[in-house]
């Protein structure tokens, strides 16, 4: 029998939230809530190991209530919230990573929440207070009472390979498999997949559909920067006149080579840009919206996207140094009524996003600064999440040439169903049905795992052991493989891709996005040092093929094939877009001033959510961390004034000493 574990803190801070949030829900009847972690742990543990398990990892004797056993009974309603099955239980892992490091029997760990609710409530209030507030339906089910644990069985994959009919498919029958696998690509780009494989006198396989709808995806390929625009202006006078440009991506490409800055490492060609720091190193930079996870699930959407911008930051060698972003959301005051069906309230997501940004940053050990946090209606439906990173490196210290030979090498977090379709539904649009449909898109960050992937990443650099390097971006080993061997072509097994949980197709290895994994390209000679530097820092390392020199993606699972694509068409076949943009000069109308009382109307600008003070906010990041922080964003004497800008100076740059970036 799993062992039951629940630890109630004296004073948590997420109860005052619930009641508030209750509150705005119309259930004022809410009036207290207690909140509680529970831990089921299956293994040969003694009651000495629980022990000192809870001792020394679960619970602080000062400010922590624990209860080994069944709960306690209570007059109250109580409900329990735990991840759905397939999905990752963070804390779950990292429990069992902590057993182990005392030195205790191997365990199996599930966590859930426990909330009672206090007050006088009937069912539809308890009802709406866990579907609205404590649960969120896209990655979590809940039950009133007592949930049972959900254990990871050990991690097995079918071999299963399917193929998807495309010849003879009419054109109404291409978009509508389009939007049944969510490939978000359009008829033009269904019937190039058509074609080609009607050349080669096949049928695509279900992961080589999945791979052309991830590469072409508007998030990786950029279509509309690329696309080739033809731009109607119709002036004041009513004249019109037609430019056309060859996309704006080469536009913006050919300027900066004309500028050509001196202080220019890199620009469009790499995970993250890369300027001159001062004589010594580089400072990379990347900026990336997380706008439609965020939207399904504010706490991991906010959370993994800022793990994917300090993995792109990894990708280009540097080390993460700090975290930024912009927000914006709908109205916090938006009444429910005013809801769009199927999208969470304004309020619930901004919360779920500060606390998804401030979680990732604070335990990855990265300072959040600047920012800024907006509110407008038009994120009503889809908020606006700006996650940003920087890092620093070396100056050349980022190679970027994987050679015929050279082992394709993932280091980081095991794959899961998590993150699939990442890239393609980022590039789709929003709506009920979209949301309903995505689930399995949300990721589930673990920045413990990320933490360890920098430090290797670091020293792997310093050392030479490899010659290119990306992130698993928004199409998982896919993506990351495909890009880096563009030129080259590969050659992967996915049978020994460590997983978290059991059941994952092929395909599915293939394509997810599951969080804080990188690929590096690795001299065999070079691959021995590099596992032992993964062992040390306990990062899971896993030699998936090579870099072949044939110019295809080939891909198995074990002796059954998977993918086989050729790198011109995967990277090179997508149909250019043709695109009309029509701007009109516009007519501007007299500015009226509402005559009103001046000092009032200064009370309601300050009053704006746009405007007030985000102290609130601010104070759950930590801006100091690592010690390079030297304009916070509160200063004086109390640290009670808002400052006018961030200061960060980054550890290894301070003169005299230059050792380490």
């Amino acid at each position: 029998m799993p062992v039951r574990i629940q630890v109630t803190s004296s004073d948590d801070p997420r109860a005052g939230r619930i009641v508030e949030g209750a509150r705005h829900l119309g259930v004022p009847g809410l009036v207290a809530c207690r909140v509680s972690r529970v831990h089921y742990l299956q293994g040969d543990l003694s009651a000495d190991d629980i022990h000192r398990l809870c001792r020394e990892v679960l619970a602080d004797p000062v400010v922590d209530q624990l209860v080994v056993g069944p709960p306690e009974t209570t007059p109250h309603p109580a409900v329990e919230v735990a991840p759905r099955p397939g999905v990752t239980d963070t804390e779950a892992r990292e429990l069992e990573r902590a057993a182990a490091a005392l030195g205790l029997p191997p365990v199996r760990a599930s966590t859930a929440r426990r909330y009672e609710l206090i007050g006088d409530l009937d069912g539809a209030a308890v009802s709406a207070v866990s579907r609205r507030l404590l649960a969120n339906d896209t990655i979590e089910q809940y039950s009133l009472g007592s949930i049972p644990p959900s254990f990871d069985a050990p991690a097995k994959a079918g071999a299963r390979v399917d193929s998807v009919r495309l010849s003879g498919r009419a054109d109404a029958d291409l978009m509508s498999l389009s939007r049944e696998r969510l490939l978000s690509l359009d008829l033009a780009e269904m019937r190039a997949i058509q074609e080609h494989f009607g050349d080669e006198g096949r049928d695509p396989t279900d992961a080589e559909l999945e791979t052309l709808a991830q590469t072409w995806s508007e998030h990786c390929m950029h279509k509309t920067f690329r696309a080739r625009v033809r731009l109607e202006h119709t002036g004041a006078d009513g004249s019109v006149t037609v430019a056309h440009y060859d996309g704006l991506l080469a536009a913006l490409r050919t300027v900066t080579e004309e500028l050509d800055p001196p202080w220019l490492r890199s620009a469009f060609d790499d995970n993250a840009g890369i300027v001159a720091f001062d004589d010594d190193f580089d400072l990379a930079f990347k900026v990336e919206t997380h706008n439609h996870p965020s939207a399904l699930e504010p706490f991991g959407g906010a959370n993994t996207g800022i793990g994917g911008v300090v993995r792109d930051v990894m990708g280009v060698s540097a080390r993460p140094i700090a975290c930024t972003d912009v927000l914006c959301f709908g109205p916090p005051d938006l009444a429910d009524r005013d809801l769009p069906a199927g999208v969470l309230h304004p309020r619930r997501v901004r919360d779920g996003v500060v606390a998804g940004i401030g979680d990732y940053g604070n335990k990855l050990g990265l300072p959040t600064v600047n920012g800024a946090v907006l509110y407008d209606e038009g994120y009503i439906a889809n908020p606006l999440v700006y996650c940003g990173a920087l890092g620093l490196l070396p100056s050349g210290s980022h190679p970027t040439d994987p050679g015929v030979g050279d082992r394709i090498i993932a280091i980081g977090g095991r794959t899961g169903r998590d993150g699939i379709h990442g890239a393609t539904f980022s590039s789709a649009g929003m709506d009920e049905a979209t949301a309903e449909q995505a689930g399995t898109v949300v990721q589930i960050g673990d920045p413990i795992t990320e933490k360890g992937c920098i430090e290797v990443v670091e020293e792997a650099r310093d050392r030479r052991l490899y010659n290119a390097i990306t992130d698993c971006g928004a199409g998982g080993f896919s993506s990351a493989v495909g890009e880096m061997g563009e030129h080259l072509g590969a050659e992967v097994d996915l049978a020994g891709a460590p997983l978290k949980y059991e059941g994952l197709e092929p395909w599915e290895i293939w394509l997810s996005e599951a969080q804080e994994r990188m690929v590096m390209a690795v001299p065999p000679g070079d691959v021995e040092t590099l596992r032992r530097l993964c062992d040390r820092h306990d990062v899971e390392m896993t030699d998936l093929g090579s870099f072949t020199g044939t110019g295809r993606l080939v891909v198995r699972y074990g002796e059954t094939p998977v993918v086989d694509l050729p790198m011109d068409f995967l990277h090179g076949g997508v149909p250019r877009r043709e695109m009309v943009g029509r701007w009109a000069d516009p007519t501007p109308a007299p500015v009226r001033v509402p005559d009103a009382d001046p000092a009032r109307l200064v009370l309601e600008l300050l009053s704006h959510p746009t405007v007030a003070s985000k102290e609130a906010i601010v104070r759950t990041y930590d801006h100091e961390v690592r010690g390079g922080t030297v304009g916070p964003p509160f200063v004086r004497l109390r640290d009670d004034r808002p400052g006018d800008r961030s200061e960060h100076k980054p550890l290894g740059t301070w003169a005299p000493d230059k050792t380490q970036a």
